[in-house]
């Protein structure tokens, strides 16, 4: 759904929005900032980020928050919706000279309310250990920055374990520390330990136990974000050169490639049970991969400017029964798992295993819908449902809601042309943490030529149809999946595919079109220089951009806008004045975070609590807002 209405409606920061489920408020008495909520010059400082843990207080507030702005680094206890936020009590503040704040990431394993283990990421790229609640700073690793000059982008503990980290780089290295381990005085020595396309691991080379234990290479510029599956066994990558590259973990090994629509990844996520990978960034799309079957299974479109966050909403994601309980095919645990599965992180988890056996060539015993959400560079914040009709387009139904949602209305028939399916056959891995089988057949066609014959779409469907798309058109994919990881693919995209992808936009007008495309064709980075040796460079890397990215386009790893299915946007809402860079989704709120540095909660439908300043009594209005 399109921002409502027009002119200075459009431009309104919205302060709740409606779904399925209810109303959605932001409350204003939550709000998390500095203490004296000034607004933050956010001009040339490093994204906001908030990272949550749950200390297990017995007190029942448990919850505390960490988040950064500009050079301070603050952790509170978060009150979420019961309670107003008191910013004049940090239980720790921190401000940073010569260098700023980038990430942070707790360990839920360790964490006491008498103490917590927090890593923080910062820009000259050093990572530090720290205790907020003891006020204790423990560790510094590449304090000298003999590991990596480049800044911190991403930090996040290795699940399940109390002293490994992995930490991401804007070179686009990727090192594995032990907290119990020094870095040395000297650089590090590496051997190969494993090398595939578009990526190198190497080992750390030392007589004595040192970090970083491993080193990864991945792509080609800055490595983004990187998020582990919730299974802990499998790793997905975002990376500027527009590739998504999912690993496992332990063995190194490469499991799945998919390229952007164009220009740099910015974030990715998984899905509760770890079937699906959605990623966004500098094409303005969601893009939403499957892990079982390596493909693209969909694209959104809503964002107006990068996408900076993704993120599933586990407590909204369900499965439900869709047909009579006599016609359900599958054993009687499966079918109490799957009557359990309404919500909830715990109910997520245990509907996973009946997930994930499904595979493309199963029937449909169950209507599944995930939820997810993004927020972005043109402070919107958009709320996505993937829907049965998405996953499983095989069936007839499916394929008839899809098709019809994919391919132009105005589109001529597609008599006199032959049409041109290609069937690709590939050997996939189950999901991460599934009890099914290790390895699984599944088949997945393309059409490329579909007639105007079929029936309009149904009103479940939340699909966007392509009204100025174009016509038919036949595209072979590649019979196998490869991935181009050693290609520099970066915003300078083919010209026919930036205005190709322009036209798909219903509420751009031209000049706002011939904007973005100006933006993004010159988005290769900051150039210090305006000599014409920096010149050339720039234009021989658009050319090699230009020729690597139509070598991909149209194929497994990055299809054509037309091949898939484009969803609409649930929610599309403005609801900040500076670019948002945070999107949390908790058990009775989500939060988001802007460049200003306001940290929001948003309750979810019937837990508004009654805060102390927001009692009838003492509002004016008399009303709860």
């Amino acid at each position: 759904m399109a921002a409502e209405g027009g002119g200075k409606e459009m431009n309104e920061i919205k302060t709740q929005f409606t779904t399925r489920e209810g109303v959605y408020k932001l409350l204003t008495h939550s709000e998390y900032s500095r203490p004296n909520r000034v607004p933050f010059n956010s001009q040339g400082s490093n994204p906001v980020k908030v990272s949550f843990v749950n200390v297990n207080d017995q007190s029942g507030n448990g919850d505390r928050i960490c988040f950064n702005v500009g050079r301070e680094l603050y952790f509170y206890i978060y009150k979420g919706v019961r309670k107003a936020a008191d910013l004049s009590k940090p239980i720790d503040k921190r401000i940073y000279k010569g260098t700023q704040p980038t990430c942070h990431d707790f360990n839920p394993l360790t964490a006491t309310a008498e103490s917590v283990s927090l890593l923080v990421g910062f820009s000259a790229g050093q990572v530090q250990l720290i205790d907020p609640i003891k006020k204790e700073t423990s560790k510094l690793f590449n304090e000298e920055r003999l590991i990596d000059k480049s800044g911190v982008t991403c930090v996040r503990w290795v699940p399940g374990s109390e002293s490994l980290f992995l930490v991401a780089h804007s070179s686009g290295s990727l090192y594995l520390y032990n907290v119990e381990h020094t870095c040395g005085t000297t650089p590090p020595h590496y051997q190969l330990l494993k090398q595939g396309d578009g990526y190198a691991v190497h080992t750390c080379k030392s007589k004595s136990a040192r970090n970083p234990l491993l080193r990864w290479t991945v792509g080609e510029g800055a490595l983004n974000e990187f998020a582990f599956s919730p299974d802990g066994k499998f790793l997905a990558c975002a990376s500027q050169d527009g590739f998504l590259r999912v690993f496992g973990f332990d063995a190194a090994e490469l499991h799945g490639t998919m390229k952007s629509y164009f220009g740099g990844l910015l974030c990715v996520c998984w899905s509760p049970d770890g079937r699906y990978i959605v990623a966004g960034g500098e094409d303005d799309l969601v893009t939403v991969w499957s892990f079982s079957d390596c493909r693209v299974i969909a694209r959104g479109h809503g964002h107006k400017s990068w996408v900076s966050v993704v993120a599933f909403d586990h407590c909204t994601t369900s499965v439900e029964d869709s047909d009579p309980p006599a016609e359900f095919s599958g054993s009687d645990e499966e079918f109490h798992e799957q009557i359990h599965f309404a919500g909830g992180r715990d109910r997520a988890n245990s509907s996973q295993s009946h997930l994930s056996k499904r595979n493309s060539t199963d029937g449909r015993p169950v209507s599944v819908t995930y939820r997810f959400g993004s927020v972005g560079q043109d402070t919107q914040l958009c709320l996505w449902d993937l829907t049965e009709d998405i996953l499983f387009p095989h069936l007839p139904l499916s394929r008839t809601r899809t098709h019809t949602n994919v391919m132009s209305a105005t589109s001529p028939p597609a008599t006199g042309s032959a049409t041109n399916t290609t069937t690709n056959t590939t050997t996939t891995t189950n999901p991460p943490g599934t009890n099914g089988n290790n390895t699984m057949s599944s088949s997945s066609g393309n059409s490329g030529a579909l007639s105007n014959s079929v029936p309009a779409p149904l009103p479940r469907s939340n699909s966007l149809p392509h009204s100025t798309g174009p016509a038919g058109g036949s595209t072979t994919p590649n019979s196998h999946m490869s991935s181009k990881g050693s290609s520099i693919i970066d915003s300078a995209f083919i010209a026919t595919g930036v205005s190709k992808f322009a036209t798909l936009s219903l509420h751009d007008t031209r000049k706002e079109r011939h904007e973005k495309d100006h933006k993004r064709n010159h988005s290769m980075g900051h150039i210090s220089s305006k000599s014409s040796d920096k010149l050339n460079q720039l234009s021989s890397a658009a050319r090699t951009a230009k020729a690597d990215a139509a070598k991909t386009l149209g194929t497994l790893l990055c299809p054509r806008m037309e091949e898939v299915p484009l969803l609409e946007p649930l929610v599309c809402k403005k609801i900040a004045h500076e670019r948002l860079t945070v999107l949390i989704f908790l058990e009775d709120c989500l939060v988001t975070a802007c460049q200003e540095g306001f940290i929001c909660t948003w309750a979810r439908p019937g837990k508004v609590g009654l805060l102390p300043s927001q009692n009838p009594t003492n509002s004016p209005s008399g009303t709860v807002v």
